[in-house]
């Protein structure tokens, strides 16, 4: 299992780095909105403000995936149930709040641009999942 394990390490680094392309940019719409934000401040929105709440989608993925890597007797099955909702998640046609905001933040920013083709290289190199070409 040490190789699906290592894939989901590798999965787990990509989608934190694009959570957190997604909440700077975020950041920058709340805070032009709210004025400056310090961290605290910032940690305290994203948990309450209403302005956040797309991003839990991503943050409970990730949290599923982590938890995957700490846990004994993850089955190859187990992974690839993962990285099928991550790329359900990244890569739906869907209309709900997280897929919407999504692509909005693809068109705005070159940084989440560049985290998506990360999320999605690691997602081609998985033995199974075989994203469809953007």
């Amino acid at each position: 299992m040490g190789d699906g394990l290592e894939r989901l390490r590798q999965l787990s680094g990509v989608l934190v780095a694009l959570h957190a392309a997604l909440l700077a940019r975020e950041r920058l719409d709340y805070e032009a909105a709210h004025g400056p934000t310090d961290a605290a401040e910032l940690l305290r929105q994203v948990l309450h403000h209403d302005q956040f709440v797309w991003l839990r989608s991503l943050s409970i993925v990730i949290a599923r995936v982590d938890e995957a890597v700490d846990a004994k007797g993850v089955t190859a099955a187990d992974v690839e149930v993962l990285f099928i909702e991550v790329d359900r998640l990244l890569r739906s046609g869907r209309d709900d709040a997280f897929a919407t905001r999504y692509r909005a933040a693809l068109q705005a920013s070159p940084e989440v641009i560049m985290a998506h083709a990360e999320v999605v290289r690691v997602l081609r190199a998985s033995r199974r999942v075989r994203p469809r070409d953007e």
